[in-house]
């Protein structure tokens, strides 16, 4: 059995089986909606039924309300339509042509530019050519099925391996064997296999406004792919790159940043931290780091905002831009950071 779903906007249809989501069924007749974290969890995917029924499957309170739901709110990501479909969403221009793909890979290098951070550069065969767009992510295919996501560091155009950044979370099964904490670990010259690219959080390149960058801990990753896109592609609009951390050492590349902004004409960088310690010795911004943008600009109805992190950031900035900064809904653009403990921990049915 299928049900046919009809985008209000632009009329277009696809079809949707009984066993995939409304997300997953668009996506493969070549209808971007826009998600990342295709399980639940951020929001990205939010739309709204306008006529006929769907069944939802489990997502984070956080993403999509009660409320939300009564008003026909929907998260794409994790809908079953139960009859055919006229639903409300925004479409995606620039990510269709890409073909997702696995492509193995071999881990070139490890560091650790600070104690919960590891930066994994991956080595893609001589004859591979992976195409990607700047702030998109990848999904590592582990042995047992399970899939871990991370987004791109580095820029499309710029040859060599591939970067990712990585924070240690504590008896997780990728990330304990990234830093050592499992057995076998993690080592350079192991082979991986990846699928990608992933993911709608990208540079729209048609608009002129100026730009505020809204990362939290390595939610800098996509972020980082980004700048560096626009300085390879001389885009100049301008930007202000506002970093969050708990701590100094988690603005674990503050440096690159700083170097930015003396580098890049109309780019300004505001660190902030919102847990520092005495002996930090810390002079900076302080408190929540979308706090910081809503303190500095009362008034976002002329930019855009491309925000990453965890999704308590992601969300709650999405909400307070809208409500407190006249951000136009459609100019705020995200990428949440899920791990397997938050969804343990935020699903709901």
């Amino acid at each position: 059995m299928f049900y046919q779903v009809t985008l209000k906007t632009s009329g277009k249809q696809f079809t949707v089986t009984q066993d995939e989501t409304v997300l997953e069924a668009a996506l493969r007749q070549g209808i971007n909606l826009p998600y990342g974290c295709k399980n639940g969890a951020c929001g990205s995917c939010k739309g709204k039924v306008l006529e006929g029924h769907i069944s939802h499957g489990q997502h984070s309170e956080n993403a999509l309300s009660k409320a939300d739901e009564t008003a026909g709110g929907i998260l794409f990501c994790c809908s079953h339509p139960k009859s055919d479909l006229l639903i409300e969403a925004r479409e995606v221009q620039g990510a269709g042509d890409i073909a997702i793909r696995k492509v193995p890979c071999r881990v070139n290098t490890i560091s650790k530019p600070s104690s919960d951070v590891a930066i994994l550069k991956l080595q893609l065969p001589a004859a591979e050519r992976f195409q990607f767009l700047a702030g998109q992510y990848l999904e590592f295919l582990l042995k047992d099925g399970q899939r871990r996501a991370y987004s791109i560091a580095t820029p499309p155009d710029q040859e060599g391996p591939l970067e990712l950044h990585i924070r240690h979370m504590p008896g997780g099964l990728f990330t304990d064997f990234v830093f050592g904490a499992s057995t076998p670990a993690l080592k350079e010259k192991d082979i991986l296999r990846f699928e990608g690219p992933l993911g709608s959080f990208f540079l729209r390149e048609d608009s002129k406004k100026p730009i505020i960058f809204l990362a939290a801990g390595t939610g800098f990753a996509p972020i980082k792919s980004i700048i560096e896109q626009m300085q390879a592609k001389k885009i100049d609009r301008p930007i202000e790159l506002y970093w969050g951390g708990r701590r100094p050492g988690d603005l674990y590349l503050d440096q690159l940043c700083k170097t930015w902004a003396q580098e890049i004409p109309s780019f300004k960088y505001i660190p902030v931290i919102s847990d520092g310690l005495p002996e930090d010795g810390w002079q900076g911004r302080t408190g929540f780091v979308h706090q910081a943008v809503i303190d500095d600009h009362p008034d976002l109805k002329g930019f855009q905002v491309y925000a990453c992190g965890a999704p308590v950031m992601v969300n709650t900035a999405r909400h307070d831009f809208s409500a407190k900064c006249q951000l136009p809904e459609d100019e705020f653009f995200a990428d949440s950071f899920t791990s397997a403990a938050d969804l343990a921990t935020n699903q709901s049915s």
